[in-house]
């Protein structure tokens, strides 16, 4: 019997492709007569775009077409719901002369180079009347406002109140103990290496968009719909997407400009994004402060959590950080409860998904409130959490499809070598030489388990002896090509190298990408339902085709296994059987879709992070050493690219803690540190040392493979982590996000 595949550490199928320069990016793209486009920009943040002179543009070398309000690419409405065949803004660029933001998209020049067309941009000049900017989300905070939709179907004001109180209030006031405190965070940027790029071009009307997205379908929808086109007169391919993070979940409208152009022009168009581009028109996390209030007895048992937060929401749209209610609404056992949500609209670009939207934020606010609960009861952080366990999801009374997030606490705490806390770090004499203040700190994860609407698969045998699998799902750097070739493979019982994936294309079977940690449960488990289909089917060949030797015995006689079919005292390979019946290929399609699971359990993935840091005395310096996550997030189908996306998700929440952050000038809007020279991330020097652990608990209540997605789990709750540490190190709790160094000197 052939070694399962699954749980088996797999190399990337793609990753010789990627490391040796052969992977297809839209930026690397060419074709012949290619032109070049170079998006234009506001440098107003809200008011009338009065006039522009384009004459110094037009007359540029090169220079092809210059596009703007007053010469516009025709482009469609469009729907105003944010689901994945949405552009990511309410309103589309070059229809009216309404400024929205600074930086929003007002012309495009297109020439015969990059370079011609990025000159000619620089010619433009633009005036404007302007119009007082709303843009100071701190000093809009007390005019914010209920959000006009529900929270994951939830009012965004919910109370879960024990019988004896009348309000959340009420119920704090009981508990001998409480802390209260706000915790904040400015927006951020979802920002790749992959820069966002796309070229369009035409052949007898039919669109071909080459666009990283982590949604084909949902783009070919959006280009459709805006380019007043039909479905089957485009074809999104996005083969190779490096890094999304939510960033490339709509198409965006700059790819819709660059189709309508190469439409005009009778010519395909790239457009490359500039990083100070990205920074205003693909959308960023919007800014949070949470008010958080936690009742307790002495023994640590809460008796009340009250979480308030506050987002901001660009009125381009289309989303806001829900941190209550992805946070507090569930994590912890307590007899009353409530969670509340507003909104502050602001003159900002838009603010859309950003990897863990809500659950960041949410968790560094809930997490570290833990941590400071702890410490005023002198109690562990890991204790503290293991006596308000929550075994139902509050408010439901159902329990989880699976859920071992206390077993996370007690394997985290011993592998990484956690000393049970109750009283603070003794902290070093003012004349002490000790230049480096060690802290450890934890912190509790979760995120959702959801499925895709229906999601559609087919796999084929090849009389050569391999097989594809094809789905239009998007692998933006996840190993999605990798998990889907080895379900297929281990279903099949043949080599992962005889498998090939192919994604990345909207005219393959139905899938609407890979986001919300929902891709490898839906898309696996169409695999695995259009394997199984195809294994009958092969039986059913085998027995029927007069040509098989297998001819004349039942299908039910018959068995397939590792890559073979067997019975009545024959075996052939499936390649064998294919050319025995005068077959080049056999195939058959697969479906998963979302059931009763959601109605009768709770579905979540779970974690724990520890660290270990060290905060230098003068300096304010904080550096990582060593850090501990263990996962609960069902079937690990390849721990090498899980372990992958929880480092790269911690290393997000690194930047979250540590570095990252726009400034928005108030009244301006501007970003004044849109570019990678003033915005900072994480690289590999900022990187401590992982043990990254993975919990055995296939979660067959959620889906028949028992998979859970944890592309974003690991962001949620690092934050956190590594605020309780520095509180540990140095008695200094920073709730502001950033942790930079001026908070700490």
């Amino acid at each position: 019997m052939a070694k399962p595949l699954i749980g088996t550490a797999t190399a990337r199928v793609d990753g010789t492709a990627k490391v040796t320069g052969r992977a297809d990016y839209a930026a690397d793209r060419t074709e012949p007569g290619l032109a070049h486009g170079h998006l234009v920009l506001s440098t107003a943040g809200r008011g009338t775009l009065r006039s522009m002179d384009v004459t110094a543009a037009e007359a540029a070398e090169g220079v092809l077409a210059v596009y703007s309000p007053f010469n516009p690419l025709k482009l469609h409405r469009i729907k105003t719901t944010p689901d994945v065949c949405f552009v990511g803004q309410f309103w589309l660029p070059l229809q009216d002369q309404e400024i929205r933001h600074y930086g929003q998209i007002i012309g495009l020049v297109v020439a015969e180079t990059f370079e011609q067309a990025r000159h000619a941009a620089s010619l433009i000049r633009a005036e404007y009347d302007l119009l007082p900017v709303r843009a100071d989300f701190a000093g809009r905070i007390a005019h914010a406002v209920p959000p006009p939709v529900a929270i994951n179907h939830e009012d965004p004001q919910v109370d879960l109140l024990a019988e004896e109180f009348g309000t959340v209030d009420e119920a704090l006031a009981a508990g001998p103990v409480q802390v209260r405190a706000t915790y904040t965070q400015p927006p951020e940027a979802p920002l790749a290496l992959e820069p966002h790029a796309c070229l369009a071009s035409w052949s007898e009307g039919v669109l071909t968009l080459r666009v990283g997205s982590q949604s084909p379908v949902g783009g070919a929808l959006a280009a459709a719909e805006t380019l007043g086109i039909g479905l089957d007169q485009v074809r999104v391919l996005s083969p190779y997407v490096g890094g999304a993070f939510g960033g490339k979940l709509y198409i965006w409208p700059h790819p819709l400009l660059t189709a309508a152009a190469a439409r005009e022009l009778g010519r395909p168009v790239r457009t490359v994004l500039t990083q100070e581009q990205v920074f205003t028109t693909v959308g960023h996390r919007s800014a949070v402060s949470q008010t958080l209030a936690l009742g307790a007895e002495r023994d640590g048992t809460l008796v009340a959590v009250k979480h308030d937060a506050v987002s901001s929401l660009s009125l381009s749209g289309v989303i806001y950080e829900t941190a209550a209610h992805t946070t507090s609404r569930y994590t912890y056992k307590s007899p009353s409860l409530h969670v509340g949500q507003r909104i502050v609209p602001l003159d900002s670009p838009p603010t859309t998904w950003v990897r863990a939207p809500g659950e960041a934020p949410g968790a560094f606010a809930l997490e570290s409130a833990m941590d400071e609960l702890a410490t005023e009861l002198a109690l562990d952080p890991v204790e503290l959490r293991m006596r308000n366990y929550a075994t139902v999801f509050p408010g439901r009374g159902v329990r989880w499809s699976g859920k071992h997030l206390d077993e996370c606490y007690r394997v985290g705490a011993e592998r990484f070598g956690w000393q049970p806390r109750t009283a603070p770090r003794p902290q070093p004499a003012e004349d002490s030489d000790q230049v480096w203040l060690t802290g450890t700190g934890m912190a509790g994860a979760t995120y959702p388990g959801n499925l895709l609407p229906t999601t559609l698969a087919n796999v084929r045998l090849r009389a050569d002896g391999t097989a594809t699998v094809a789905t239009a799902t998007s692998d933006p750097g996840t190993g999605m090509r990798t998990v889907l070739a080895m379900v297929c493979a281990d279903d099949l019982g043949i080599p992962v190298e005889r498998v090939e994936a192919l994604v990345g294309d909207s005219a393959l079977p139905l899938n609407y990408g890979a986001f919300a940690s929902m891709g490898t449960s839906s898309s696996a488990g169409a695999v695995r339902s259009a394997t199984t289909a195809l294994k009958q089917r092969l039986l059913d060949l085998a027995a029927g085709d007069a040509r098989s030797p297998f001819h004349g015995l039942a299908a039910e006689a018959l068995a397939y296994r590792d890559g073979r079919v067997v019975g009545g005292g024959h075996s052939l390979t499936f390649a064998e059987l294919l050319a025995a019946t005068g077959l080049s290929e056999l195939d058959s399609p697969g479906a998963s879709a979302p059931g009763a699971e959601r109605l009768r359990f709770a579905v979540h993935s779970f974690g724990a992070h520890f660290c270990e840091l060290r905060v230098n005395r003068w300096t304010g310096e904080v550096r990582l050493d060593r850090w501990t996550s263990v996962i609960d997030g069902g079937t690990i189908i390849n721990p090498r690219t899980a372990r992958a996306q929880i480092v790269g998700g911690i290393l997000f929440g690194i930047g979250q803690a540590l570095l990252e952050g726009i400034r928005v000038e108030p009244d301006t809007g501007r970003f004044a540190n849109g570019n990678l020279a003033d915005y900072l991330v994480p690289v590999h020097a900022d990187m401590p040392d992982f043990d990254i652990h993975f919990l055995d608990h296939p979660d067959t209540d959620f889906t028949p493979l028992g998979a859970r997605g944890i592309g974003e789990l690991g962001v949620v709750g690092t934050a956190a982590a590594i605020a309780n540490a520095v509180h540990d190190a140095t008695g200094r709790r920073v709730r502001d996000l950033p942790i930079t160094v001026d908070k700490l000197l």
